[in-house]
């Protein structure tokens, strides 16, 4: 059985090879700001996406998308702004959630 380590790892490779066959450009893996991480930061055209992937093996507790807490929404949020403001882009900011269950 894997880890759930690498299993978070098989899900961001498969998020991130399906966002740049979707003409997606990989600008940030695991991009880190104080307390928060954001799996993958994405961009194309002027729009920003950041990307938050949560993974899950059948049955499960907890659906991935019910995974994400409001408290990690605004950690996304702050860690996103800070990306943008630091490389000065001008691009519309969307956030994004790909879930996988295996």
């Amino acid at each position: 059985m894997s880890s759930p380590h690498d299993l978070g790892k098989k899900a961001e490779n498969l998020a991130t090879n399906y966002l740049q066959k979707s003409g997606y450009t990989l600008l940030e893996r695991n991009y880190r700001y104080l307390k928060a991480e954001v799996d993958l930061i994405v961009q194309k055209g002027k729009t920003l996406v950041a990307v938050e992937v949560k993974a899950r093996t059948a049955p499960y507790l907890v659906a991935p998308h019910e995974a994400v807490s409001y408290k990690k929404i605004q950690l996304l949020v702050s860690a996103v702004d800070h990306f943008d403001q630091t490389r000065d882009l001008e691009v519309e900011v969307r956030f994004d959630l790909i879930t996988y269950i295996f």
